[in-house]
C-alpha cells in the first residue's frame, strides 16, 4: 500500500491525457470489458481541449503522477435544466480506500454548485458493491425505472 503522502485534486490539463486514458482501460478491464474502448488518443484530446471542449475533468495526483480522475459534461433536461453528467470518477486500484474518490466527489460536488447546476447524474454497474457503497455515503438516488438505451452509429 502507498505511504501517506498529499493528494491533489485540479483540473486536468492536456498533458494528464494519457494518464487519463490508461486509467480508462483500468477501469474497462474492471468493469471486464477491456476491449471496449476503442476512443483515439487524438479524439481524446480534441474533445476535452480541443476548440469546442465537451467534456471536463479533475485529477487526483501525488508526486507528480495521476493516480485518478473524475470527466463529466453538461446534460441538459427540458424538465429541470442543467446537470452535471459524471461520466467516469475513478481511482486506481493502489490508491482506492484512502480517501482519494471522495476528493473528486466533493470537488465535482463544488463545481456542479458553482456551476449552478440542478445536479449530478451517473451510471454504476449494479454488481459494483464498493462504488455503489461509495456513492451512498453521498445520499445518491438508485432510480430503478430507467433503461439504458443508445444506438451505434
Amino acid at each position: 500500500m502507498p505511504q501517506a503522502v498529499a493528494v491533489t485534486v485540479r483540473a486536468a490539463e492536456k498533458a494528464d491525457c494519457a494518464a487519463m486514458l490508461e486509467l480508462v482501460r483500468e477501469l474497462a478491464v474492471y468493469e471486464r470489458a477491456p476491449d471496449e474502448v476503442t476512443v483515439s488518443m487524438e479524439h481524446f484530446i480534441e474533445s476535452g481541449f480541443g476548440d469546442k471542449p465537451v467534456w471536463w475533468a479533475y485529477v487526483a495526483e501525488t508526486e507528480g503522477k495521476v493516480i485518478g480522475f473524475a470527466l463529466y459534461y453538461v446534460r441538459y433536461s427540458t424538465w429541470k435544466g442543467q446537470r452535471m453528467y459524471l461520466e467516469d470518477i475513478l481511482v486506481t486500484e493502489a490508491w482506492r480506500r484512502r480517501g482519494v474518490g471522495r476528493q473528486l466527489m466533493d470537488k465535482l460536488v463544488a463545481v456542479a454548485k458553482e456551476k449552478g447546476f440542478i445536479g449530478i447524474t451517473w451510471q454504476v454497474l449494479d454488481w459494483n458493491e464498493p462504488a455503489i457503497d461509495f456513492y451512498k455515503t453521498y445520499n445518491a438516488k438508485f432510480d430503478p425505472e430507467w433503461v439504458n438505451v443508445s444506438i451505434e452509429i
